[in-house]
């Protein structure tokens, strides 16, 4: 049964990170202090009247299969939805499972999706499979609510967008785009991974549906794979997660656990990382080997009051251009500390180069449109010492 702190019972607010370490625990009849592994794929029942009340779904913790729900999986997700300040969550595994199934549940040929073109690629191919099956995409500057209010339409069914873009760290306007995707009764699907839960507050600024690939910030040590889909009662458990269980989207049982033990650590985590990420770009932006220094917590960055008051900081990722991809490869290939990698978010520094991996299946016309130059390179700032990080970058441009 699902238990809370002691403290909550005189109705005192609990702080995010104190919620991070406790809520949502279920503990057996042994009281265990650490969160139980329950590794099993179905549940027995004691009577065949009991297997067809559970069916029926007459309690609130009544599992029957791992791919429907999982008690370890299951205080992942009220733990995520507390913090994320959702009503449910669905735990999925991975962040494109979230982002396949928060969408693909939505909508059916001759629907309507309101894009931001700036996408991570796998995001992008989303959008073209539901383009192939019928669905209408229409794509946007997401930073123009212009170009939103232009393409939002009286059937448009929802609209969706990465509230910071991998990997050119524009920020798009949520309570703006929110007004008007509200205003025709479209749901407002936000990818939330590079603002990460510790700086989120989609949900008050009007999104509906708050989508994270738990594989980042959240396991936060490069361990597992995992995502999850927030939103209302009604969506998550009416809408999403018919589609999630009968197509196997569910989370393993092991990685919500260990996504369990990253969230009690995250926001420590994320605070140090965004710290550093600051004294990185701080220290680099006026580099004259570099040909940009892109970090939405300068004040040199587009949205910069935007970031300010969406978010309050300006996250752990920075990218800067070296003015070329051989510039960039060399400075990769010299680099000391940062690990070149396509992931982000992990305790590890690490250098991606977006237009050779994260985005090399959009063409070179696309890519240059969206500022993914050849000479640009994605940052993923860890927990080393700053002086350290700073130190790498600047050895590595000689």
């Amino acid at each position: 049964m699902s238990q809370e702190p002691k403290s909550q019972e005189s109705n005192q607010p609990l702080h995010p990170r104190t919620r991070a370490v406790h809520h949502g625990i279920r503990r057996s009849q042994y009281g265990e202090m650490a969160e139980a592994l329950f590794m099993t794929q179905g549940f027995s029942y004691d009577s065949a009247e009991q297997a067809e009340a559970r069916f029926l779904k007459t309690g609130p913790d009544e599992f029957i299969y791992a791919r429907y729900g999982n008690p370890t999986s299951r205080m992942f997700e009220d733990r995520i939805a507390d913090l994320e300040g959702t009503e449910d969550a669905f735990a999925t595994a991975s962040g494109m499972a979230a982002v396949n199934g928060a969408l693909m549940c939505l909508v059916k040929p001759g629907d309507h999706i309101v894009s931001s073109r700036a996408l991570f690629g796998s995001c992008l191919y989303v959008l073209d499979v539901l383009a192939r099956f019928g669905v209408e995409v229409t794509y946007v500057d997401g930073t123009d609510l212009g170009q939103w209010r232009a393409a939002i339409r009286p059937d448009t069914r929802a609209v969706f967008f990465e509230s910071v873009s991998n990997p050119t760290l524009e920020v798009v306007d949520i309570a703006g785009v929110a007004e008007l995707a509200h205003a025709v009764g479209a749901l407002v699907v936000v990818d939330n991974v590079f603002a990460t839960p510790v700086y989120s507050r989609a949900v008050e600024q009007g999104a509906d549906v708050v989508v994270y690939s738990a594989t980042k910030h959240i396991d936060g040590s490069g361990r597992c794979l995992g995502g999850v889909i927030c939103g209302t009662r009604q969506f998550v458990r009416e809408v999403a997660e018919p589609y999630l269980k009968h197509t196997g989207g569910a989370i393993s049982p092991f990685n919500a656990w260990m996504m369990l033990g990253g969230l009690a650590t995250m926001e420590l985590r994320v605070r140090a990382q965004t710290d550093s990420a600051l004294q990185l770009a701080t220290a680099l932006k006026d580099e004259p080997r570099l040909a940009r220094v892109i970090y939405p917590g300068l004040p040199d960055h587009p949205q910069h009051d935007l970031v300010q008051r969406q978010m309050g900081a300006g996250g752990t990722m920075v990218a800067i251009d070296l003015g070329s991809k051989e510039a960039a490869f060399a400075a990769m290939n010299r680099m000391r500390i940062f690990q070149i990698s396509n992931n982000l978010g992990d305790a590890k520094s690490i250098v991606t180069h977006p237009s050779t991996t994260t985005h090399q299946r959009l063409s070179e016309e696309v890519r240059l449109d969206l500022g993914i130059t050849p000479g640009l390179l994605r940052l993923s700032i860890g927990l080393e010492d700053a002086g350290d990080l700073i130190a790498d970058i600047r050895q590595s441009l000689a």
